[in-house]
Parts: C-alpha cells; structure tokens; sequence
C-alpha cells in the first residue's frame, strides 16, 4: 500500500486549499503571503494548522452529571466529559 503523505489528491482542489489556508491564518492572527514563508515561527505555523483541522472537524463537549447513592443521604456526584468530532 503507497502512502500518499501530505500530497492533493485533487489537483484542481489546490487553488481551494489555499484560499482556506488564508481565511484560517487571518482567523489566528498570522501575516501569510504568496509562496515561501519560511520566515514564520513554529507555532504561527502550527496555529495554522491547528485551525484548519479545526474547521474541518470541530469538536462538540458535552457533560452529563448524574447522583450515585452509596448510602440513604450519602450521595456523591459523578461527571462524564465526551467530545465528539463532528
């Protein structure tokens, strides 16, 4: 099985991608320009990738509480935490 990597498996999706990488680096904060920008930090970078993936599947956090007895007037308070990718 080839591993594809990083690589566009719609050629013509390029220009899109592009454009989305833009709108997310404008969301964070973070100057991009046309072609290199290997002047950026590691986290500039990353806080653009982050928000991509972010915009693509955005987690949902849900909590649910509910009462467990032990004992009549013992009650003890259990929290559950999900997330969900949407």
């Amino acid at each position: 099985m080839s591993r594809r990597g990083n690589s566009i498996v719609v050629p013509e999706a390029r220009e899109a991608l592009e454009r989305f990488k833009m709108e997310a680096a404008n969301e964070v904060g973070v100057n991009l320009k046309q072609g290199y920008n290997g002047d950026l930090t590691s986290r500039q970078a990353g806080s653009v990738g982050g928000q991509m993936v972010n915009n693509i599947c955005p987690v949902r956090l849900m909590n649910f509480e509910r009462n467990y007895r032990w004992v009549n007037g013992h009650e003890k308070v259990f929290t559950y935490n999900f997330s969900v990718v949407v």
